[in-house]
């Protein structure tokens, strides 16, 4: 019995969660990005094809689209150092989101949010509110949208006591959309007390917004709600869908709502329903909100955005993973934060989760190809995946499992999954496991990091628990956590890639392809 089909996307970052598995064939990719091998020997950790500036620091993607062709990234930069601070909106270009080139500064204050033809921002007025402002492109028929300029009007939303808005926590405006009325629409996040806030605004000309009577969408015991996301989502086919006000009043899409928690720098959303009519947002029964909930990642991403993508069809994810090193060691190396590759996001089959993968365009860096025939793998063993360069590979590998009566049983404490991998790590023998991959590994072994699993057996049913130092994409997407790591053996040539297996049971593997990865032309 083979078990089910559950792909990793690896990016030197942390995974760590249970599944459940009911089917009957299993796959495991793993995409690792440490590091191009034409890296100075002083800055090893800088990442072959996630984007980043040439330096200094950067965080939130932002106005993430695609306009007359050419896709488009704002983002929070500090010219000056590799610390947060003297924020500006830098801006760059792709053809195809893999490949980017640098365009000049596009606007000042924080937090932009792109319309084709608008930009809404947060700004900071003269008594130190968070106020939202707006910026139009001083030349529309530019592809590249080069120029920015700001109208009067600004700011155009602006926290007040009549408006019962804390001017300290109001900020990051969504994507506007129309209504069925012809009007425009936006949220802002804020909270009151522990209540996290979509403040929704209207307007009929995109300059004058005017406060709705009521929230979008709240939920109490969440805290302060930066970044909030309301997309469509299709029922029934994994095309992205486009603008809310073309969906009328039909049933053939969910709604994901999401919000990025300033108290625990977590990416949360739930599935549910958005009455065009009333304009509020309501949540699926059993779909629960906050930290407890679903989140896009279990690792660090954060303050995250999504755009429909009308070149592909498709709604694409982007963001933010910050470093796990100290400010000092990043002014050292003279950076700071990279952005997740982007993915692609559609509804899972049991309409109750989103499903993520990197886009597919990723897959042109793959270069000599290296495959390993099926075999077994002992308890206690490990097979070495050689002629890949390790510190930037590409890896799919299936394990077959035959004696899973042999697993061992989960007990009823063990509902936490961080805490259990780190207690059954991958030097712990088990039955069923640990198994998987080590990756960026010394030739000696005083260095690597696992990505492995380990099944345990449930009642009338099997838990996988995966535990990696890397970022995966687990349960065909369904699942993922970034972190970072920074080795100090493992790094250029010193790299190597095994397959492992320190359980007791052997386990087969069936399939395994792997390819080194080639650098995107990136700034």
């Amino acid at each position: 019995m083979n078990f089910p089909a559950l792909k990793l996307f690896l990016l030197l970052c942390l995974l760590l969660f249970l599944l459940q598995f009911y089917s009957s064939c299993q796959v495991f990719r793993a995409l690792q990005d440490l590091q191009n091998s034409s890296n100075t020997p002083d800055q090893p950790y800088r990442t072959g094809y996630h984007f980043q500036p040439l330096k200094n620091w950067m965080n939130d993607p932002n106005g993430p689209m695609v306009y007359k062709g050419i896709y488009h990234l704002f983002y929070q930069y500090n010219p000056k150092g590799a610390v947060w601070g003297n924020i500006v909106w830098a801006h760059s270009t792709s053809l195809d989101l893999v490949n980017w080139k640098p365009q000049p500064i596009a606007i000042y204050p924080s937090q932009l949010m792109l319309m084709a033809h608008a930009i809404l921002y947060r700004g900071i007025n003269q008594q130190g509110q968070q106020v939202q402002c707006l910026a139009f492109p001083k030349d529309p028929s530019d592809p590249y949208l080069i120029e920015w300029v700001k109208p009067p009007q600004n700011p155009v939303m602006t926290p007040t006591i009549h408006n019962r808005i804390d001017p300290s926590i109001f900020r990051d405006p969504t994507t506007a959309w129309l209504g069925l009325d012809g009007a425009w629409r936006v949220i802002v996040g804020s909270k009151v007390g522990h209540k996290g806030l979509a403040i929704l605004y209207r307007s009929k000309d995109f300059v004058h917004w005017v406060q709705a009577k009521h929230p979008l969408h709240s939920a109490t015991s969440s805290g302060m709600w930066e970044c909030p996301d309301l997309f469509p989502v299709a029922i029934d086919s994994q095309v992205g869908v486009e603008a809310i006000s073309r969906l009328g009043t039909t049933t053939s899409v969910k709604f994901v709502f999401k919000a990025s928690l300033d108290g625990t720098k977590h990416d949360v959303y739930t599935i549910g329903t958005y009455d065009l009519q009333e304009d509020v947002y309501t949540p699926d029964v059993g779909s629960v909100e906050g930290d407890s909930g679903l989140r896009y990642e279990y690792g660090k991403f954060y303050g995250s955005k999504t755009f429909f993508d009308n070149v592909e069809n498709r709604r694409v994810l982007w963001g933010w993973i910050n470093e796990s090193s100290t400010e000092s060691e990043d002014i050292k190396k003279g950076w700071s934060g990279i952005q997740a590759i982007p993915r692609t996001i559609w509804l899972d089959r049991s309409r109750k989760q989103l499903v993520q993968w990197p886009i597919k365009k990723i897959e042109m860096l793959r270069t000599n190809p290296v495959s390993l025939p099926s075999q077994a793998i002992e308890g206690g063993s490990m097979l070495e995946v050689s002629g890949v360069t390790a510190v930037q590979a590409d890896v799919e590998i299936s394990f077959q499992i035959s004696e899973f009566e042999r697993a061992e049983k989960l007990k009823k404490s063990w509902t936490n999954a961080p805490l259990l991998c780190s207690q059954k790590g991958a030097s712990t023998e088990g039955s069923l496991g640990p198994f998987g991959l080590l990756v960026l590994a010394s030739k000696d072994m005083q260095e690597y990091t696992a990505v492995f699993f380990r099944i345990f057996k449930d009642e009338d049913k099997y838990v996988v628990l995966m535990c990696s130092d890397q970022s995966s994409f687990g349960g065909e997407g369904k699942s993922c956590i970034t972190a970072r790591v920074y080795p100090t053996l493992a790094i250029n040539d010193g790299a190597h890639l095994y397959a492992f297996n320190y359980g007791t049971q052997s386990v087969k593997i069936t399939r395994l392809n792997a390819w080194s990865m080639k650098k995107a032309g990136i700034n």
